[in-house]
């Protein structure tokens, strides 16, 4: 495309114009393959799956993939439901990899990155978590893995680095989780320097789930009932991505600061600007496209600190939004990281009812 082709593109999708124009990288929050097709067009580098992004993708094409599964079934004749389920999803995870691949030569290994998530079932377990995480990185060289932000995964995601996994970190919501799980990444790499170690074309991100965050709040205040214009618990997932860039950049952590788990426009519009990486579902993303906003660096602005003092009268707002306001031993039971995990393990669940439905069905 000459530059001219393009600078009529960005005039058509916002999208386009900010990764054209900003430092700030798209990522598809979908392995879905028309849907990252898609994004890539408006400007995407990378990608993500999960059992919950699997199952959407196995159903978008049940046909295709209940024949796999029977494959599967056929040449594993021990494997369980799980086992199976698992391999669906390195597979989904794999197609995905491969529409990427030009985007992470071309970047050097900074993008261009397909997201595995570690199985949840294995939350308990960092050495479990590190392995798993490490069998992921050598299926494609441009897979990142994604480990929880808990008091177990900040020790995985150490002992991962240090093995030269990419990391992608998840069930993450606050600066502190950020913080924690940002420095646990650079003591990993530190480690290979020491060693030695290549360290060359490596892009670990930390996400903060900014609407899941928002959901909980939401959650807090109408289970205790307080008091506080709605308006305001639309912009805490924002604040903590600002907070947490902001610290990234001053102690330059070699992780940048992902944004994921999209409820409002804000979650674009206020996070444009910086090193850091935003990835909204593909339905989030056409509505971008759709809004004729053109994207300006708004990273650096500060949320207004009304709204700040408002969302302050949240004690879990504070808890998440202060650098010292969680230990990683306080992650665990933070009521985000319990909601979220839970979804995690549900979908697991009906990733092996699926499986089972096919393999064993009904009669």
């Amino acid at each position: 495309m000459t530059g001219a082709a393009k600078a009529v593109a960005a005039t058509q999708s916002p999208l386009l114009t900010m990764t054209q124009t900003t430092p700030t990288a798209l990522w598809n929050d979908s392995a879905d393959p028309d849907e990252l097709t898609a994004a890539t067009g408006w400007g995407a580098v990378g990608a993500t799956c999960n059992p919950v992004i699997a199952l959407a993708a196995i159903r978008s094409d049940q046909e295709r993939w209940e024949g796999r599964i029977r494959e599967l079934a056929r040449d594993l004749p021990t494997a369980t439901e799980s086992e199976i389920g698992w391999k669906v999803v390195e597979e989904v995870s794999l197609e995905a990899a491969a529409l990427l691949l030009p985007a992470f030569e071309r970047h050097g290994g900074r993008n261009g990155r397909l997201s595995m998530q570690t199985d949840p079932r294995l939350r308990r377990d960092a050495m479990a978590l590190a392995d798993q995480a490490e069998h992921f990185a050598s299926l494609a060289p441009n897979i990142i893995v994604k480990i929880p932000a808990t008091s177990v995964g900040v020790v995985a995601i150490e002992e991962a680095a240090y093995r030269g996994v990419n990391i992608n970190v998840t069930v993450s919501f606050s600066v502190p989780q950020a913080l924690a799980t940002g420095e646990a990444i650079e003591r990993g790499l530190v480690r290979r320097e020491a060693e030695g170690l290549d360290v060359s074309g490596i892009g670990p991100v930390v996400t903060i789930m900014v609407g899941r965050l928002d959901d909980w709040l939401k959650h807090v205040v109408a289970r205790d009932g307080i008091e506080i214009d709605p308006e305001h618990l639309e912009w805490a997932g924002v604040a903590a991505v600002k907070r947490a860039y902001g610290i990234f950049q001053e102690r330059g952590l070699r992780a940048r600061v992902l944004a994921a788990a999209y409820r409002n426009q804000l979650q674009w519009t206020e996070l444009v600007g910086g090193d850091l990486v935003l990835s909204p579902p593909f339905g989030w993303q056409q509505k971008f496209q759709a809004s004729g906003i053109e994207p300006t660096s708004r990273i650096d602005i500060p949320v207004d600190p009304e709204t700040i003092a408002a969302l302050e009268t949240i004690e879990d707002f504070r808890r998440a939004y202060e650098p010292d306001g969680m230990t990683p031993a306080e992650f665990d039971d933070f009521g985000a990281t319990r909601r979220t995990l839970r979804q995690f393990l549900g979908a697991d669940e009906e990733l092996d009812q699926l499986v089972r439905d096919v393999i064993t069905p009904a009669p």
